[in-house]
């Protein structure tokens, strides 16, 4: 290979080759390894392979592609696949347990570069693709899904595993039927539970628990500020065991630690006066707000208190003006960006993409590869990591057990 470079960019070629990589030497990298090494062998012969489109990641692929942040561990307890992995909150849960991811997928690009730059691998694409379904290895332990919810159509009211077809929950109950991991942990809105009037849930436990023959606990709603990390975020947790492993019990994680507070993860040094308000922009949410209280709606900004706990950060402007902090350390009012009016002096600011991280249970070792509306997108469609990793280990004691 040309100075045993390849270009790593976010496609179905560089998946593969990445995946070879990082399974190289084990039984999981048979899915990979045909496909791998042909792509390897038309680069060495300056065939000009794209192994990524979009990015302009170079990794020396021996071995600069595992020097980064959270590689997997050297000699693992446990082997799982993260789907829909976005960041990889999942991922790093489970590796912090001793677990090795054998494979991921994510179709967003700007999630699979962040993802390329913290554990050296591209996701897969498109899940619903057998072309993409193709390259799951055999025999792995766990599947982790943080799966959207959607409707599903229930016209013939048998609310089983053919009327979830054309959802991306049939995606994740089409591997698990085909691959049989010891158990799952997937992870949804709180809304899910009520979701078209708790039918859709109703029809999700159907599938794992009749068609597919799991052991299913009643699901549980699980707050993320009981792990350590200072924000209100709600998430359903689904946990599956396949029956064979006899595990007939399963409790969910009690609170380990409710003390943390937002000025527990505020940046240290001054935040850039990119993150203040514009007076204007400040003028709009007061009265926005006030509009809505005059008719008796709790609609409109939210000021988080240094001692006080955020609220669950989303994707949109509502996840930035429901979290908006005082902060008044900056000195310099000068707009670093186009802005109408100028800067607030009231020390209004949006919280950081890294503030957004810590709040996730995300290390400060994360890699922050993307632009800032990027990365508010790809925190806050993530999973908190603590509580993932509180839950993870009572699903991980019992396999390991059995």
């Amino acid at each position: 290979m040309k100075n045993n470079r390849v270009q790593i960019t976010t496609n179905d070629d560089s998946a593969i080759v990445t995946h070879y990589l990082q399974n190289k030497g084990t039984r999981f990298a048979f899915p990979f390894e045909k496909d791998a090494l042909s792509l390897l062998e038309a680069d060495k012969d300056n065939s000009n392979v794209d192994v990524v489109a979009e990015s302009e990641f170079q990794y020396n692929l021996f071995p600069e592609l595992f020097s980064v942040p959270f590689p997997a561990p050297d000699n693992p307890k446990f082997t799982f696949i993260d789907l829909f992995a976005g960041i990889g909150g999942f991922r790093i849960a489970m590796q912090n347990l001793g677990g090795k991811c054998v494979y991921s997928s994510e179709w967003d690009a700007q999630a699979q570069k962040t993802y390329l730059a913290n554990y050296g691998e591209v996701p897969f694409g498109d899940i619903t693709k057998e072309s993409t379904k193709q390259y799951i290895p055999d025999d792995f332990d766990v599947l982790c899904a943080g799966f959207p919810c959607q409707a599903f159509s229930l016209a013939g009211k048998r609310r089983g595993f053919e009327e979830t077809r054309g959802t991306l929950f049939f995606d994740v109950a089409e591997i698990i039927r085909r691959k049989r991991p010891k158990a799952f942990f997937l992870e949804n809105v709180k809304g899910l539970k009520i979701h078209d009037k708790g039918k859709t849930l109703d029809t999700i436990l159907n599938v794992l628990r009749n068609d597919l023959n799991y052991f299913v606990p009643d699901p549980e709603i699980v707050n993320a500020m009981n792990f350590g990390v200072p924000q209100h975020r709600e998430r359903i947790y689904i946990v599956g065991f396949r029956k064979d492993m006899k595990i007939k019990k399963f409790t969910y994680p009690e609170p380990t630690d409710t003390t943390k507070r937002f000025i527990d993860i505020r940046e240290k040094d001054v935040v850039s006066a990119k993150y203040y308000l514009s007076t204007q922009y400040q003028h709009t949410l007061i009265e926005h707000k006030k509009r809505h209280e005059s008719k008796g709606n709790g609609f409109g900004y939210e000021i988080i208190s240094e001692d006080g706990v955020a609220n669950a950060i989303v994707v949109g402007g509502m996840g930035r003006e429901r979290n908006i902090v005082i902060d008044d350390r900056l000195t310099d009012f000068t707009p670093v960006t186009n802005i109408k009016g100028e800067i607030n002096h009231d020390g209004w600011r949006r919280m950081t993409p890294r503030e957004w991280a810590r709040l996730q249970g995300f290390p400060d070792s994360f890699i922050i590869p993307v632009a800032d509306a990027s990365a508010y997108k790809q925190f806050g469609n993530s999973v908190a990591v603590p509580a993932i990793q509180a839950t993870a280990e009572q699903i991980i004691k019992r396999i390991i057990k059995k």
